[in-house]
Parts: structure tokens; sequence; C-alpha cells
């Protein structure tokens, strides 16, 4: 598959202009006979929120550290605010990096932690105060600066590593799967405030994380990786709505993939298609399934309920279809769908609008 070059889309802050703050030309890196990053062309525009996506051993990492100055690319060129920076040093590029281990100074305080940039690069002592007291105001630590990192809890910590990336007021925040390390309610309670600090300080934030969830949530736009290249980018709708790939439409959220083996019996026409489990409803259930119909514009399956699975507000089936299709919907319980069981008779449609084609 070839890479992928994405050109800069509106987004929603009053901040963001059309120039790209990141350029990834022919981003090539390999280790040894492993190819890590494959020939990725990206742009991100200056105070953009962009996520990279994709799982472990995708490559999303490794181009965050070449763009961060802490790898080598073996070709192509980081180009940061106009700048070709792929042959600087970490320490001379205009970037700051959040890590997910926090990487905090334990015999520092928590002020101590913060004003710790600041003062490598010879910041005065009045003036870094001022900075470090903004930016603990920022995440709402403004009362903690003189804790140890040890006192504070995991989402403090996190707090005062992006104070400490943010006070030196970057062009680009580098953010290598910060939130990872956090508890469900934590991490959903950091990405809202991620957003909103990206929208105060008006930045270009790039975001890395296997966490499709996460991304949907956060960026402005995310870039899919899959084995070392991009798969798709795009705003996190358009991925999720129209996934360019097999592998995307199965990474991204979960989706159902109708071969192109069955698609003509299926959907009446060649190729090969994915729909969402969301937009497929149960017809019918029961001995009504037997002479149930769809409506218009609908396509229909008949087959029997595999497994019923409760998540509270909705509830997951997986159904036995024709020719040993499965398909999974997701319904809302409202609909009495808890109501069924293995081995019932059941009847799905979904509307023609909600077939995606897939190239690969």
């Amino acid at each position: 598959m070839s890479s992928v070059s994405a050109t800069p889309q509106p987004v929603a802050s009053s901040l963001v202009s059309t120039a790209p703050q990141v350029e990834l030309r022919g981003l090539r890196k390999t280790f040894g006979r492993v190819v890590a990053v494959d020939s990725v062309d990206l742009e991100i525009g200056d105070g953009e929120f962009f996520a990279m996506l994709g799982p472990s051993g995708s490559g999303k990492t490794t181009v965050l550290r070449m763009i961060a100055g802490f790898e080598r690319p073996t070709s192509g060129s980081v180009i940061l605010g106009g700048v070709d920076e792929t042959a600087l040093p970490a320490f001379r590029r205009d970037v700051s990096t959040v890590f997910q281990d926090y990487a905090l100074f334990p015999h520092m305080t928590v002020g101590q932690n913060v004003a710790y940039g600041l003062k490598v690069r010879g910041v005065g002592g009045a003036e870094r105060a001022r900075r470090v007291g903004e930016a603990l105001e920022m995440v709402r630590l403004g009362d903690l600066g003189a804790r140890k990192p040890g006192e504070l809890s995991g989402g403090q910590r996190q707090r005062v590593a992006l104070a400490r990336a943010l006070v030196t007021r970057p062009k680009v925040l580098l953010l290598d799967e910060p939130l990872g390390a956090l508890d469900l309610k934590l991490r959903e309670q950091m990405q809202l405030e991620l957003k909103s600090i990206q929208r105060e300080v008006g930045i270009t934030f790039l975001f890395v994380t296997h966490d499709q969830d996460e991304a949907l949530t956060l960026c402005d736009r995310l870039a899919v990786f899959n084995a070392g290249r991009i798969e798709q980018v795009g705003p996190p709708g358009e991925v999720y709505e129209r996934p360019a790939s097999r592998f995307v439409a199965g990474f991204v959220g979960s989706s159902n993939v109708i071969p192109s083996a069955l698609a003509p019996r299926i959907v009446g026409k060649p190729g090969t298609f994915a729909i969402r489990p969301e937009k497929i409803r149960v017809l019918a259930s029961g001995a009504a399934a037997a002479t149930a119909k769809a409506a218009t514009g609908e396509h229909s399956v008949r087959g029997t309920v595999d497994e019923v699975v409760y998540a509270g507000p909705t509830t997951r089936l997986v159904v036995s279809g024709p020719e040993e299709l499965l398909l999974s919907a997701t319904v809302l319980n409202a609909d009495d769908a808890s109501a069924l069981r293995r081995g019932d008779p059941i009847a799905l449609a979904w509307h023609e609008s909600a077939l995606r084609p897939l190239e690969g």
C-alpha cells in the first residue's frame, strides 16, 4: 500500500492557520532488516490537535521520536515550522515531549520540575517563577508547587509533566501515550482537560495512542498507522464513518466485513464492504424472524443468535448468518434485545447507505 500524504483541513479552533507546523517527507526508519517506518508523508497544521493511532509496532512512536530528534531517520525529512530540522539534535528543536511514565525528577519539587527546562535555557529567576506559576495554574496545580512527585496521584503527576512541557512555550507538543497509565475514569477526565488546554494555548499537539476512543475523542484529525505506513488520514468522523481499508474498519471501532465472495448474495453487488454494528437493527426475533422483511433500501439476513453480551445501556449480539457469515449488532437495551437468548432465530437489517466499500 502506498503512503498517504495529508493536506491540513480546517479545524474548530480559531487559532489554527493553514500553514503546516510539521511536515514529514518520505520518512523511513530501519533497525537492521526491520522496517519500522516506511516512506511516510504527512502534514500537520499549526494549532492542530493531531493523533497518530495504531497498534503496537505500527511505527507511530518511532515517527514521534524522529520528530522529537531522539531518532535519526534512515531517509526522508522532518520539517518543523518550514525549516528542515532532520539533522538537528533534540535540544535544538522547538518541541517538548510528554511521556507515559512522566519522567519527573523524584528529588525535586513540583515547581522545580516544571522550572527545569527554563533553568537549562538560562531564563532568569523572576521570569522563571512567573512562568512556572502560570503553567501550574493552567493545569490546576497552583497550590502544589512545593510537593514532591511521590506525594501526588497519577493524574497530578501527569499534569506536572504537561506543565513542564508547556512552560517552555514550544511550537509543537508531542504526547507519547501520556494517559496510558491512568485508570479509565481519570483518563476520561484528562482527555477533556487536554482538549481544553490545547484550545487555550493554541499550539500544535501531536498525540500518539493505540486507544481508538481516545484518538476519536481528542483530535481534529488522525492518521491510522499499520506496519510502518499510514493507511488513512482525516477527521475522526470521516475515518470512522468511511474507513479506507479493511484494517481501518477493524481497528478504528469494530466493523462487520462482508467479503467479496458473499457480497453479491448479501448486498446485491460485488466488492468487499464494512458495516458498523450500531448501524444494524434487529428486524425481528423469535418466530417472527421467519416472515420478517426489510423496508425499501434495506438489506436483511436471517440467522441465529450465537452470543448476547450485556453492556449496560447496550447489548451486543453475535449472529450466525448465511454461509457461516458472523455479524455483530449493537442495540439499545430499550429495544428489548436483552430478552434474546443463544439459539434464538433472528432477522437483522441495515440500510444501503450504511455500507462502506473497502479497498484492502
